[in-house]
């Protein structure tokens, strides 16, 4: 049942933090926990990066998705 949840957060999530991990060689847990840490601490401004970081990916992935069928 854990498992089923954390895929179904998984799958509709932006990837923002699995991207971050990837570029900079870092465990996604540790960028995760840094987010819902320091969203504590900084009074939500992580979260307004976060969603910031989400829209930039969402539409790089989506120009990236008009140049495959663009001849």
């Amino acid at each position: 049942m854990l498992q089923d949840i954390l895929t179904f957060f998984e799958k509709r999530s932006f990837g923002v933090c699995a991207y971050l991990g990837e570029r900079l060689n870092i465990s996604i847990s540790k960028i995760r926990l840094f987010f819902i840490y320091s969203s504590f601490l900084a009074v939500g401004f992580p979260l307004i990066f976060y969603f910031m970081a989400a829209f930039v990916l969402d539409i790089r992935n989506y120009i990236k998705r008009i140049r495959i069928f663009d001849f």
